[in-house]
This record gives structure tokens, sequence and C-alpha cells, in this order.
């Protein structure tokens, strides 16, 4: 059962794998990953590489590669418990498949690892990771916009996430946080989100912090009446992040959205009443034949009178 429950989770991200293999940035990183593996089983190639198996067969792996591919395999499974989009399970496989692959370069030659390794570099520097541009209802905040927003109306709850563009684990959950909106977005619950690695001041407000050593991106604050009242991943007094998974199932549960939510649409229907009565003002009730014929009786017989 165990091995059965990562296989079908795989068969159910196919076609969401498959789309993302496909973008320029995976299919280099794709390669990059089985370059040692490529090197070693390419014929005419790896008949020129050193090994150390009993038989002299340089085209096959050796007892201390397989230790080491062994090891990755181990720290991959163990990496990706915690994992929570597909975009995450792949650039694990593919950040930890590179670091097998500098130490199973070096160890064959130093030359070809210090190749490989600079490759790396190179890649790392001029290549980033696909942002997502799906659908979405988030507000993105400025450092001049956010406080305005959040203190707008205080019958609307607001859930912002505190990002850095640069963050691995942000881009990550970027897919997660866009669905969160679509799904629970309304007139009192709306989502939002501010770039800290660009606007320095909104740290020190609303103390997030952008080292990576503090682990706390993403942040999710979530806001009433203007103040704060909730937050994940809580800070400890070193002013760390204490560890929590930004899976949607956990922000349901602890951010209360499907409560909230119905709350929230009271709100909206309260509103639509009142627009759709600016927009369509109520119409005089007419008169019943009946009541009308009398109406006019009583008026000619007023009027004769007078006469």
């Amino acid at each position: 059962m165990a091995l059965l429950t990562p296989l079908f989770a795989f068969l159910y991200h196919l076609p969401q794998v498959y789309k993302w293999l496909l973008k320029p940035y995976y299919l280099v990183s794709l390669f990059m990953s089985i370059a040692f593996l490529a090197v070693r089983k390419t014929p005419g190639v790896c008949d020129h590489l050193d090994t150390q198996r009993e038989d002299g067969n340089p085209c096959d792996f050796d007892w201390r590669e397989v230790e080491i591919l062994m090891f990755l395999s181990a720290i991959v499974m163990m990496k990706n418990r915690r994992a929570i989009t597909v975009e995450q399970h792949l650039g694990n496989i593919i950040l930890f498949s590179k670091v097998a692959n500098v130490i199973l370069f070096f160890r064959l030659d130093i030359r070809m690892g210090l190749l490989y390794l600079t490759l790396c570099i190179v890649f790392l520097m001029t290549c980033k990771p696909p942002l997502y541009m799906g659908p979405e209802y988030i507000k993105y905040f400025s450092d001049k916009t956010i406080d305005d927003e959040l203190d707008k109306d205080s019958r609307v709850t607001w859930i912002v996430e505190f990002f850095a563009s640069w963050s691995p684990e942000c881009q990550s959950f970027a897919s997660v946080y866009a669905d969160l909106s679509l799904k629970y977005n309304c007139a009192g619950l709306k989502f939002g989100k501010v770039d800290i690695g660009r606007y320095g001041d909104v740290t020190k407000k609303y103390k997030v912090s952008a080292s990576p050593l503090s682990k706390q991106l993403p942040s999710l604050v979530m806001f009433q009446g203007g103040k704060e009242v909730m937050r994940r991943p809580q800070v400890d007094k070193k002013g760390r992040a204490v560890s929590w998974s930004f899976s949607e199932e956990n922000i349901i549960r602890e951010f209360n959205l499907n409560e909230l939510y119905q709350k929230s649409k009271k709100l909206s229907k309260n509103k639509e009443d009142k627009v759709n009565q600016s927009r369509f003002p109520p119409v005089p009730e007419e008169q019943e034949p009946d009541q009308q014929d009398a109406d006019d009786h009583m008026e000619e017989t007023e009027s004769k009178k007078d006469k």
C-alpha cells in the first residue's frame, strides 16, 4: 500500500506534470538531472571512463555510485513527504539530482565535476522557474496601498500573503493561493498579496522577515477591521517560523474559511440588495379596477354638488 499511494498520486497529476515538463526551464533541468546517467550509459562515451567495477565494465554503475543514487532517492522521498504541489515535487527531484550529479562527476573526473558545477551556476543565475500565470481573484498591494485597503471597510476580512519573488516556496505556493481565492473570494472575504522583497518598509510594520534563514516566507496573515487576528506560520521568540505545511487543507482548516465564507456571503447579499434598490426604485402599486371606478364616481358626485 505504501508503494501504491505515491504511484496513484503520480498518475493523478500526470497531465499537469506533462504540461510543466514541456516548459524550457524544466526541459533543461531534466537534462541536467540525468547528465551523469547519460554519460555513464552512452556507448562510445562511457568506454573512455574510469570504473571501480571488478569486471571492468565502464558502462555500468559501480557499487559506490549505486550507494549515492540510493541515498539520493531516500532524501527525495523524505523531502517530498512535505511537498504540497507538483512544482515542489519536481523541484525537489531536480535539486537533489543535480547535487548527486555534482558528487558523481567530481568522483569520476575533477574536470568533469568543475564543468558540470559551472553549468549549474550559470543556469541558476540566468534561468528562473516559470511563474504562475493562471486565473486568480487577488489584489496586489504596494507599501502605499496596503494600509488604505485594509482599513477601507471594517466589515471585510482580508487574507494577505507576504511573499518574495525570489523564494522557491512562494513560487510553489502561488497556484494553491490562487485556487483558494477562486473558491472563497466574495465581497466580505478578499485575498491580497504584497512583495516584501520589493517593498522593504512592509517587513518592519507587519513583522515579516525576508531572510531565508527565518523561513517566514510565505506568510499568511488574516486582517479584520484592519487589525491582524491570525498568522501562519507562527514565529517563535528567536524570530524563526514554526514548521507548518501550506497545503490547501491546512489553510482551510486553520483559517476556518468555510464558515468565514458563509458569513461573508451575507455581506455580499446585503450589498447587492442595496445596489438593486438604488438602480431600480420601487414602482407605486396600481389601484384595482373596482377601487378606481369608486373613486371616479365619488369625484363626479362632488362636482355635481358644487354646481
